[in-house]
């Protein structure tokens, strides 16, 4: 028998829990949630609840006046009260006392999250695969079944819960044949066993849909959004899914990108197809999560007026307003595709009518495979906290769902998942950090990464002498992977289709209009107005300014919005080609620092993920070491400028 990781409930938080007694006011309606609380109290973490107000140590009491979220108020020494205005904030409330509890940082707090919609997506598939998993098979599925390992995805409902996560997409949004089957009778008892589970820790489920479903399904030959015939397939597929499943969050849609169908078949707009299925939804409160990746993938290489970055505004700036109050776009953080470094997507800010989410990858598909320590909430907090210049004074992008949906409870952030059937869900045990970091910055973007990093830790490990050792690790880690990959947020230069290790010209003469345009006098894709795609236009006004002119263009970014000799001069005093060589040797030396460092932590961490760590930095380090040489060798061949302190170049 497999034994699951228990991610962030360690032993020690057991331990303490344990001893401790709970009461529930007796005026509380008892739904599947509070049942679940008051199972999670006695069974999972084997305390007691009493029958009297006076003997325990946290009570429950609902409270309609604290809305959203909850408060945890500090009486005494002794008790604590936790207040909310549903059993869902009750819940919630009930894991950020234990969060606190075993961090011993307790004081009165009245929580409220950021976002409404807090959500992960997964990209499982039927067949038990999963596209950009990096964690072991799927845990809901195997050979067009469904798994049935219920324990398992209890602990993962549990895990996702305790951060405040409220929404899961269950399936790949490339919905391949079986998966489109999802939405059908045979298979909505086993979706309805998932949503139960997921449910009672105050989780929605939504499928991934099929826009093509009704011709696939073999009963109509058009899936137009205006046909009459296929509205009304969708309305009775609706009334058949909230039947049996009757708190579905509703469907999440890939629409008209990379070969997936959608309404452009049809001579329509994505405003039309997103509220055809709106329309089918609306009479259950469902809601349709429709993804502006829409680009063209059939680019020409030599064709250099086309710019993928300008896709997302191209397609959906025009029809903001004209999307139902149930539909949200789901908008990538930037606007090419989960990069390592690359702008805020100009469209947050710019959209005043339409309800957004922001969507990140926990999954590190471009960012080192959970091979690769990478510890994303860096990125995350930068880019959240990055001013769009659409408010006065500011209008950072973590305030951009909620002040810019018409209907804010639509809005939110999502990212797509990396767990899998790995004993330890994500593969390597420090990858654990980001699923967990995802939830609590969705709930409370002004946490740093270091704080988030110390409640992960202490959740995780508890008290171990050489704790600063992972912190340091850690916390360098973005900056580290960033050093050794792609310079300057040109992006890519990864191995086709597998998206790991360097290929620098892997696709730049593909159709997938992510070039760097290196030649013998520099490299980086010119976006400026003046001689460029345009796309700087696509900001703000203090932005657009920014990135526009070279001299006050970020460096960090200067790649992906400039063409630069390779003996431009960065804001540092060096050049573009001594930036890359130099970067490059640093990212090494900084992975071989993590393996000298990790052996001090030996004899305090189980030998298991002691272990898995070590073998991942080893791996690492041989990713590391390729994409020095490979880089450095292929600038200078192309620049023939030597390293000016000499060091060896595979020339």
């Amino acid at each position: 028998m497999v034994t699951i990781d228990n991610a962030w409930f360690s032993k020690l938080q057991y331990a303490k829990i344990t001893k401790m007694r709970f009461y529930i006011k007796p005026n509380i309606f008892e739904d599947s949630i509070l049942l679940n609380l008051k199972n999670e109290i006695e069974t999972f973490f084997q305390a007691k609840l009493v029958t009297v107000e006076s003997e325990a140590n946290v009570v429950f009491v609902l409270d309609k006046s604290i809305y959203p979220g909850y408060l945890v108020k500090k009486m005494n020494q002794e008790k604590v009260i936790i207040l909310a205005a549903e059993t869902v904030s009750l819940l919630q409330g009930f894991y950020y006392y234990l969060l606190n509890l075993i961090n011993n940082d307790f004081n009165d707090v009245r929580q409220t999250p950021n976002q409404a919609i807090r959500m992960i997506d997964h990209w499982d598939n039927f067949d038990g695969t999963i596209e950009r998993g990096y964690a072991g098979r799927s845990i809901f599925y195997e050979n067009n079944q469904f798994l049935d390992d219920y324990n398992r995805v209890k602990m993962y409902a549990r895990m996702l819960a305790s951060v405040g996560i409220n929404y899961i997409a269950l399936n790949n949004v490339n919905v391949h044949h079986e998966e489109t089957f999802l939405i059908s009778a045979k298979h909505l008892a086993k979706v309805k066993f998932l949503a139960d589970i997921f449910g009672k820790f105050g989780i929605k489920v939504m499928l991934s849909v099929n826009f093509a479903s009704p011709i696939r399904f073999g009963d109509l030959k058009t899936a137009d959004p205006l046909d009459e015939q296929v509205q009304q397939w969708w309305q009775t597929r609706a009334n058949l899914i909230y039947d049996l499943i009757p708190d579905f969050g509703g469907f999440l849609v890939k629409a008209d990108s990379e070969g997936e169908p959608g309404p452009f078949a049809y001579g329509r707009d994505h405003a039309q197809g997103a509220n055809m299925l709106a329309r089918a939804l609306a009479p259950h409160h469902g809601i349709v999560i429709w993804r502006t990746f829409v680009y063209n993938a059939h680019q020409d290489w030599r064709d250099r007026t086309t710019d993928r970055a300008r896709a997302a505004y191209d397609n959906f700036m025009a029809l903001d307003g004209k999307f139902d109050d149930n539909v949200t776009l789901q908008i990538k953080f930037g606007p090419i595709d989960f990069q390592t470094r690359e702008p805020v997507q100009p469209l947050f800010g710019a959209l005043e009518k339409t309800n957004q989410i922001i969507e990140f990858q926990v999954t590190q598909e471009y960012t080192g495979h959970q091979i690769d320590i990478n510890y994303l909430l860096q990125q995350w907090y930068e880019v959240l906290h990055f001013d769009t210049k659409h408010g006065q004074p500011e209008l950072l992008l973590k305030d951009v769902p909620q002040t810019k949906s018409p209907v804010p409870q639509n809005s939110g952030v999502a990212a797509v998942g990396n767990v899998g059937r790995d004993d330890n869900w994500t593969g390597n045990k420090l990858a654990q950090a980001n699923l967990y970091g995802f939830g609590r910055i969705a709930w409370d973007a002004d946490l740093t990464p270091e704080q988030i990093l110390s409640e992960w830790l202490q959740l995780t490990f508890g008290k171990l002498e050489h704790l600063d050792v992972i912190k340091e690790i850690m916390l360098s880690s973005n900056a580290t992977y960033e050093a050794y990959t792609a310079p300057l947020g040109v992006g890519f230069m990864v191995t086709p289709q597998n998206h790991y290790g360097p290929s620098i010209d892997g696709y730049e003469f593909d159709r997938w209009g992510t070039y760097h345009f290196a030649d013998r006098n520099g490299l980086g894709v010119d976006r400026t107005v003046k001689t460029g795609t345009g796309y700087t236009r696509q900001y703000a006004d203090a932005n657009y300014a920014k990135y526009e002119d070279l001299t006050t263009c970020p460096d960090e970014l200067l790649l992906f919005f400039h063409h630069v000799d390779y003996t431009h001069v960065l804001h540092d005093g060096k050049t573009v080609i001594q930036h890359i060589y130099d970067t490059h040797f640093e990212g090494v030396e900084k992975v071989k620092q993590y393996l000298a460092l990790w052996p001090q932590l030996e004899d305090e961490l189980a030998p298991i993920d002691y272990q898995n760590v070590l073998e991942h930095l080893n791996r690492q380090l041989k990713n590391a070491v390729e994409w020095r040489d490979q880089m450095n060798t292929f600038f200078y061949r192309m620049s023939g400028i030597p390293d000016n302190q000499e060091r060896k170049i595979y020339a």
